[in-house]
């Protein structure tokens, strides 16, 4: 596999290692295109979901199915 190159400044790219070291974050491939034989990848930079907010997440899919499960039996 060829190396690529990333078409970020030296700056930029410092920036990204330093959060992702530093802050906890990390580097997300959002959307990738494919133009001319070459693959370009547009990236984002997330954090991730703490404790309650999974918890949260879970109640809200666990009441959707629970919803969706009554809404059949009635009908």
């Amino acid at each position: 596999m060829d190396e690529r190159k990333l078409l970020l400044n030296k700056r930029e790219v410092n920036k990204l290692i330093g959060k992702m070291q530093r802050d906890g974050f990390t580097i997300v491939p959002t959307k990738m295109y494919f133009k001319n034989g070459k693959a370009k990848i547009e990236l984002a930079v997330a954090k991730g979901k703490k404790q309650f907010d999974k918890r949260a997440a879970k109640k809200n899919r666990d009441w959707n199915r629970d919803k969706a499960r009554y809404i059949r039996k009635s009908s």
